[in-house]
Parts: structure tokens; C-alpha cells; sequence
């Protein structure tokens, strides 16, 4: 095989790859891209081992508007995972398509506006829930205890580094 030829069958094989490894990365049920993040709809959701009721509970959610992210589908169920890794499948039913994130930083100074030099509006600890309303490349607008500003994407978790919504 000549070179121009081996070149080509191998640019030709990466394409196919490269268009296997995309559909792979959109959800079979839904044809939403995998992994993403949605909430808790519930105040209570089982995580179960399979994507049955027959399958044992592994873990349980207990708290409404907790950020998850789906990494496969099956039917009426989503296999969700927290920031910590715990999670199994869970009926659609109980997740919502509302965006909300997790601070995961020890603490997050939540800002008037994008910019590192504005006046802090509150101080938000590890743990709290905050809703997302929109996010460019570096920064979020949310909202958490009845404040609203803007706070460094890569301190919440429950948004990917590269997404950005309004």
C-alpha cells in the first residue's frame, strides 16, 4: 500500500471512531448528551443498583433540588451520580430538568456582577445549593438563600468546564 493510501484508510478509521465515540455520548432514550446534569424533583429518590424495581436499593437522595449527573439511560431510568460518586438509577420521574450546582469549594464569594473585583453580595459555605440561571465561559449567574450574583464556575459542581447556558 502506498503512503497517500495508508494515510487515507487511516484518517478514514479515525472518522468512523471519532462518529462512534459521538453517538456514544448522547443518550439512547433521550438523545441528550451524556453525561449531563439535572436535580432532584423529589425530596426522597431511591438510587437503585439496576434500572428496575426489582433491583436492590443502593442509596438513597434526601434532598430536593440536589445536582446529579446522568451518565446512561435505560427505559424510565437514569443512572445519576452526586459529586461524590454515590448514585445508581432512578426513575426520570423524580429528576427535574432545572439546572442547579453544589458549591464545592470551601467557601465562594457570591458577586454583583462577573468580575473579581466587584462587591461580594454573600459568602456561600461547601455544600450549599445554589440554582443556576445562566453561565458563560468563567462565571455563573445563581441564586441560594434569597441572594442573586455571580460566582466562579469552577468553584460549583453540577455545570461541565466547557458549558455555557442562558
Amino acid at each position: 500500500m502506498t503512503k497517500m493510501k495508508s494515510g487515507l484508510l487511516t484518517v478514514g478509521i479515525m472518522l468512523c471512531l471519532v462518529s462512534v465515540a459521538t453517538a456514544q455520548d448522547r443518550g439512547s432514550v433521550t438523545n441528550l448528551p451524556l453525561p449531563r446534569y439535572v436535580s432532584l424533583k423529589a425530596a426522597e429518590a431511591n438510587a437503585r443498583r439496576g434500572p428496575s424495581l426489582t433491583h436492590r436499593i443502593d442509596w438513597v437522595f434526601k434532598r430536593r433540588d440536589m445536582p446529579l449527573r446522568i451518565t446512561a439511560e435505560y427505559e424510565n431510568w437514569r443512572r445519576v451520580e452526586d459529586r461524590d460518586g454515590a448514585g445508581g438509577w432512578v426513575h426520570y420521574t423524580l429528576l427535574s430538568g432545572a439546572r442547579t450546582g453544589i458549591v464545592d469549594s470551601e467557601t465562594v464569594d457570591l458577586l454583583s456582577k462577573p468580575d473579581p473585583a466587584a462587591m461580594v453580595v454573600a459568602r456561600l459555605e461547601k455544600g450549599v445549593v445554589v440554582r443556576l440561571a445562566k453561565c458563560d465561559p468563567d462565571w455563573c449567574a445563581l441564586s441560594a438563600e434569597g441572594y442573586k450574583g455571580w460566582a466562579r464556575k469552577a468553584a460549583i459542581w453540577g455545570v461541565r468546564a466547557e458549558e455555557t447556558f442562558e
